[in-house]
């Protein structure tokens, strides 16, 4: 008999005493094993070209349209701009490691007081997880993969690493994906060139991307806008 086989003579029993634990034990295992394994450390060394965010736009668009970015150094990215993401989408995101507990609280606790999603509690480190290898469709089952991600990506990443593929693969609009494309479209610059306030503006869509354009003086961007650009000092680029 296979080792393998021995394993679970052993174990068989158990499970038929215990049903409850063994359900749990099972999806454990489905969902450690469906996670990726070395795609996370190559980031490291890595420029990402497609995102299962990418894939999915390009799906829901009958693959008629296909949304491609161009991936940009973070070195070549003005720091106002990384300071404005950092500033309105994860203020602690140099002292969590994956999840920001204190403000997941504190969001949970307005939804639940409000009837409905109004606050968000996803860290960058979660957002990119959620953008690189999972797809928008919300279950139970993709929340608790999109974490277990999230927790190797920051013991497995710098956050100088994270900062940079996150930049260069999150949504800016319709078929806009990664920074070097947004910068161009938006306001023809490259993203170097953004000054503060084109900086704030791109930061200030990032939640509602396909709602919200960051060169459309709206009430909405100008009111998150204003928001960032006065955090801006606040935020300490740690790497």
């Amino acid at each position: 008999m296979s080792e393998l086989g021995l394993i679970w003579e052993k174990l068989l029993p158990l499970f038929k005493r215990n049903k409850v634990k063994s359900i749990f034990i099972y999806l454990f295992f489905l969902i450690y094993f469906s996670l990726p394994g070395l795609q996370i450390p190559i980031l490291e060394f890595h420029s990402t070209r497609i995102s299962s965010l990418m894939e999915q736009r390009g799906i829901e668009n009958f693959l008629f349209f296909y949304p491609k970015q161009n991936f940009v150094e973070i070195e070549d990215i003005n720091p106002n701009l990384l300071r404005a993401i950092i500033s309105m989408e994860d203020g602690s995101f140099f002292n969590h490691h994956g999840v920001d507990w204190k403000e997941l609280k504190t969001s949970l606790r307005v939804n639940t007081r409000r009837k409905k999603s109004v606050r968000g509690g996803s860290t960058l480190t979660m957002q990119l997880s959620k953008n690189l290898f999972f797809t928008t469709h919300k279950s139970f089952l993709r929340k608790a993969k999109e974490l277990l991600v999230t927790f190797r990506m920051e013991k497995e990443l710098s956050k100088k690493t994270i900062l940079e593929q996150y930049v260069n693969v999150i949504e800016w609009g319709d078929g806009v994906f990664g920074i070097q494309k947004a910068s161009e479209i938006y306001f023809d610059k490259e993203p170097i060139e953004l000054t503060t306030t084109e900086s704030a503006k791109l930061a200030a869509v990032i939640p509602s991307p396909l709602k919200h354009q960051p060169n459309v003086n709206s009430r909405y961007v100008q009111r998150r806008s204003s928001i960032i650009r006065a955090r801006l000092s606040d935020v300490v680029l740690d790497f």
